[in-house]
């Protein structure tokens, strides 16, 4: 096989303008990393692409070869969906290539492109889409998945906005995905993941946001977490669509391992009627921390970078909440007491507004319903933790079962899931994408995802 894979190389060479890496060059290292520190796969290929032909020629490749094939575009899926051991990596990170139109308010951003660079071009304009709550992430990954953020609540999710998207099918052709073309695929696409085709470009609609909006942490005491995750209980029931809330418990950002009592909020309207909004939630209490002030909205979007590093050691648990009862609140404080991590975190994301106005069927992503979701997020640094972060996460999400909702996010999915986690997470849209699934890609070539097997195929 390694001779295989050198002589596809040479194949390519001639035509392909991006990078080809095989184990054992310079940057291959490098290339073969994510996000997560705790993957650690060896590609037998990376294909560092540049354009939409460097993708199309290495799935040929790859289909010859007969070898699974991974895609990678910000690198941040806590899987670890975007390498694969032994396999090929089709990389898309050189992609890079932004446009934006501000007068019909719209972007097209190719499958490498991060949230902070394309915040950053939109925001020259005025205008912005819901992106990742982390300016590393990538647009593709999460886009396809969801696309949780700070302007749900207004603008509905990512993959909300989303008005086309070019895919290279595992045929190699090259097809566009929208309203008008292909509309079937564009709905499987929209929640679907990476499950029909690499995402090269991508097309959004843009709201105008910023440049500046009122947002940041407010912190309190750990002995307070009682009161204040009932006080964000209610604040989240009278939330304007203008103001994100998220909540949870953290550690403090100084490494000592104290551990706080958080609430993060982004209100994307006027600063006048932001300043108003956010009055009710920086009057309660005596925080230890309360950062929350008019910044750019490429602030906002940056802000908790710090606190997720690339390289960290991640494992995450997650699903929606049936409902944040008192016993859900005592259960969350119970578990997250018994962190044994200072990077450990148990965070409550909440949907309102214009993302649960949306109905369950019309894209292939159905959470809908006013709500939380619940993310138990173990991350550390040193492999000799390990062990203890992942019982932590596994015994608090079971800890938690009792409160959660038949709903899940294939974005936070880790790698360990049980073989029917994915149908559940579609509910009634699974058995559409199984027939998409099998009419785009019938020999499940893209299976190194948050996988949706073909109707009709084996297990």
């Amino acid at each position: 096989m390694a001779l295989d894979i050198v002589n596809a190389a040479a194949e390519l060479t001639p035509t392909f303008s991006g990078q080809l890496l095989k184990p054992g060059d310079a940057a291959y290292d490098e290339a073969r990393s994510v996000h997560n520190g705790l993957i650690d796969k060896r590609p037998a290929l990376i294909a560092r692409c540049r354009g939409v032909a460097d993708v199309a020629d290495t799935i040929g490749i790859a289909r010859k070869l007969h070898l699974e094939t991974a895609v990678r575009g910000g690198g941040h899926n806590v899987a670890g969906r975007a390498t694969v051991d032994g396999g090929v990596m089709i990389d898309l990170a050189p992609m890079k290539g932004i446009y934006v139109d501000p007068v019909r308010r719209t972007a097209r951003a190719q499958g490498g492109v991060t949230w902070g660079e394309f915040n950053r071009e939109t925001q020259l304009h005025g205008l912005a889409v819901t992106g990742g709550v982390v300016s590393s992430t990538g647009i593709a990954g999460l886009t396809l998945g969801g696309g949780l953020g700070w302007l749900m609540g207004k603008h509905a999710l990512a993959l909300d906005n989303l008005l086309s998207v070019d895919l290279v099918l595992a045929s190699g052709r090259v097809v566009t995905a929208s309203e008008h073309e292909n509309a079937d695929l564009f709905w499987a696409a929209r929640g679907g993941g990476g499950n029909f085709g690499v995402a090269t470009s991508l097309e959004y609609r843009l709201h105008p946001v910023g440049p500046q909006i009122t947002g940041g942490l407010i912190a309190y005491p750990f002995d307070m977490a009682w009161d204040v995750l009932r006080h964000y209980r209610d604040m989240t029931d009278q939330l304007p669509d203008e103001l994100a809330l998220f909540g949870g418990f953290v550690h403090a950002p100084d490494g000592s391992g104290q551990k706080l009592a958080a609430m993060v909020l982004c209100h994307c309207g006027s600063l006048a009627e932001g300043e108003k909004a956010v009055q009710p939630i920086k009057a309660f209490g005596k925080p230890a921390m309360d950062a929350i002030a008019a910044i750019p909205y490429t602030q906002m979007n940056a802000m908790l970078d710090a606190g997720y590093p690339r390289g960290a050691l991640n494992y995450w648990k997650s699903s929606f909440l049936a409902t944040l009862s008192d016993d859900a609140i005592r259960a969350m404080i119970d578990c997250f007491a018994r962190c044994p991590t200072p990077m450990g975190q148990l965070l409550l994301e909440h949907f309102h507004g214009a993302v649960t106005r949306i109905g369950p069927t019309d894209t292939a992503f159905p959470h809908r319903s006013p709500g939380y979701n619940m993310l138990v997020l173990a991350q550390w640094m040193e492999r000799r933790q390990n062990s203890a972060c992942i019982a932590w996460a596994r015994d608090s999400y079971a800890n938690l079962q009792p409160f959660m909702g038949a709903g899940r996010y294939v974005n936070y999915f880790d790698d360990d899931e049980p073989r029917d986690a994915i149908a559940a997470a579609y509910g009634s849209n699974y058995r559409r994408l199984q027939q998409i699934k099998a009419k785009y890609d019938p020999g499940n070539f893209f299976r190194m995802n948050q996988n949706i097997r073909p109707l009709g195929s084996k297990p």
